[in-house]
């Protein structure tokens, strides 16, 4: 009998054994799947939020709109009827401009090379091929020469008093030649500044009759008669800054053609009296 219950305790044993094992195994197996499920969860969430974000993320506008566009806009704003007068001041001053820096610069040419080539040929008794010269060279200096040459080559005018005074009234001729157009740019370097100034007043008149409409003085009510005066001012400004700039150098120009004008009628008059033809 104590066999007997020693071999049914041994297979009850082996039993509770074999089932322990085979319930620790399902519990790992269970623990394992549980696992996997909850980071396919979580990387299902992470995928998710990631998706959302970027549905979610505001496409990113260009930062800095183009000069074009910007200047369109505010050209607009400062009420495009009254800023066109400021474009027109623009426009005709920079025409103007444009033609005086052509024609300075056409008139430029080698001075020095000039003169010493008509130093020669009037040294020569060439008068014609020194005045065939001058009507083949550009310039304040050419015209000048030109006309000192033929009274220097007429029988009635070849004396210094008579060359003297071509040289002087020829000069004065083409110096305003050279000054043409200008009292019409410095108009519109004035004017540009003086209609920015008269549309900050319309502005300021604006914003207080929005005030007197409104029946009250918040920044909103005030803020498009205030956009109007500064604008206005600011373009009307700019205009003049620009065509002050081309005016400098116009200017500048004028000055050294006038210069190299001067020293040529200089040397000119001594060319002419050291010449066989001129009357002493």
């Amino acid at each position: 009998m104590k066999k007997l219950f020693a071999i049914v305790a041994l297979v009850a044993a082996c039993s509770f054994a074999a089932t322990s094992n085979v319930m620790a195994q399902e519990d790992v197996e269970a623990a394992e799947t549980e696992q996997v499920d909850t980071a396919a969860v979580d990387t299902a969430a992470v995928d998710t939020a990631a998706v959302e974000a970027v549905a979610e993320t505001p496409i990113v506008e260009e930062e800095s709109e183009s000069l074009h566009k910007v200047l369109k806009t505010k050209f607009i704003e400062g009420d495009a009827g009254f800023m066109s007068l400021v474009a027109l001041a623009l426009v005709l001053g920079l025409a103007f401009c444009i033609e005086r820096v052509i024609y300075l610069t056409l008139a430029q040419v080698n001075t020095r090379k000039f003169m010493s080539d008509l130093a020669d040929l009037v040294a020569k008794d060439k008068v014609e091929d020194a005045l065939a010269l001058c009507a083949a060279t550009r310039g304040p200096v050419a015209r000048v020469s030109s006309k000192a040459l033929t009274c220097l080559n007429s029988k009635d005018q070849n004396d210094i008093a008579s060359i003297e005074r071509a040289i002087n009234t020829e000069a004065e001729i083409q110096g305003s030649y050279l000054e043409q157009h200008c009292s019409w740019i410095t108009f519109f370097i004035a004017s540009a500044p003086s209609l920015g100034f008269l549309g900050t007043v319309i502005g300021m008149v604006m914003a207080f009759d929005t005030i007197e409409k409104a029946g009250d003085i918040s920044p909103t009510v005030v803020a498009g008669g205030m956009k109007v005066a500064l604008i206005t001012t600011i373009f009307g400004i700019v205009v003049a800054l620009i065509l002050q700039l081309f005016y400098n150098f116009i200017l500048g120009s004028i000055e050294g053609l006038t210069a190299n004008m001067e020293e040529s009628a200089q040397e000119l008059l001594t060319m002419c009296v050291k010449s066989p033809k001129c009357q002493k």
